[in-house]
């Protein structure tokens, strides 16, 4: 308990520094070679913020991003557990998917967005699919190593005890690949974030990255500030959602605290026989 307070503590005030730095650097307009004359001071910003704190348009701003993000990121989990597992699984899959998907996974999702406008009739559901593209390729890759990296050994115990295809699907595959796709869920949310943020400035009407770019437009600085903020502060709520879904789904894996020091090695009793009394033990070594 004492370990994670200090650990608390810690995180708080290296904010609090960064914060207390980006004050002094703008406040007194420092100029090296860095140029901090333009940049808005913290008191600014939060002004701007308590600001667009009471306005109806940052709530929709804010809950037409977040709609966007949890549909595009909810398909991107669907299709990239199933394609993944299916190319993991089948030698057919693999050879029909895998070059296609090889060929497009370096395409940035953001340069998707001309595909997008030609293909949906609307901004939202070419944001959507953005979005979508931007998490599918995380997960995919992350559960088809997870799914190829298996012991064939847990398999045959269920083949030996009887088990058919699908049980050893629900049983064994997913389930041993858990902790891979929770990695690639991982890195798919953040994508995510970059990708509808940029679609939104390019082609969107509403959401937070459509006003951060209208805040820039009309030379808005801390506006500017207020959405990147905004974007930062949603971006680790729906990570730390992720991680901690990840964590409950995970329970039965060993878990590690870097904070807590190894406990001494605890002298064992030496057992006792009746014929000959004590049994020497190997001396252990004792931490101090």
């Amino acid at each position: 308990m004492r370990g994670r307070r200090w650990s608390a503590a810690l995180r708080a005030l290296s904010l609090v520094a960064a914060l207390g730095v980006w004050q002094l650097l703008t406040a007194y307009d420092v100029n090296l070679w860095l140029r901090f004359e333009q940049f808005p001071t913290v008191t600014d910003v939060a002004r701007a913020f308590g600001d667009r704190l009471g306005s109806d348009a940052y709530w929709q701003d804010l809950t037409d991003s977040l709609t966007r993000i949890v549909t595009g990121f909810a398909l991107a989990a669907v299709l990239g557990i199933t394609v993944g597992t299916a190319v993991a699984r089948s030698r057919l899959a693999s050879d029909l998917l895998g070059p296609v998907l090889e060929v497009i996974r370096p395409v940035p999702a953001i340069a998707l967005v001309p595909v997008a406008i030609l293909l949906f009739p609307s901004n939202e559901q070419g944001i959507v699919f953005i979005t979508c593209t931007a998490a599918f390729f995380p997960v995919m890759v992350s559960t088809r190593h997870a799914v190829r990296a298996l012991s064939p050994v847990w398999e045959e115990a269920v083949l030996t005890m009887g088990g058919g295809r699908w049980r050893i699907l629900g049983s064994v595959v997913l389930p041993g690949a858990l902790p891979g796709i929770l990695g690639g869920l991982s890195v798919g949310i953040g994508v995510s974030w970059i990708c509808v943020i940029s679609a939104e400035m390019i082609s969107g009407e509403y959401g937070v990255g459509y006003r951060t770019w209208q805040d820039y437009t009309v030379v808005d600085y801390p506006g500017v500030f207020v959405g990147m903020a905004t974007i930062g502060l949603l971006g680790w709520i729906t990570s730390t959602a992720v991680e901690l879904l990840g964590r409950r789904l995970t329970r039965w894996l060993p878990r590690t605290e870097g904070s807590r020091p190894p406990s001494p090695v605890r002298r064992r009793r030496a057992p006792v026989s009746p014929a000959s009394g004590p049994v020497p033990l190997a001396k252990e070594r004792v931490h101090p």
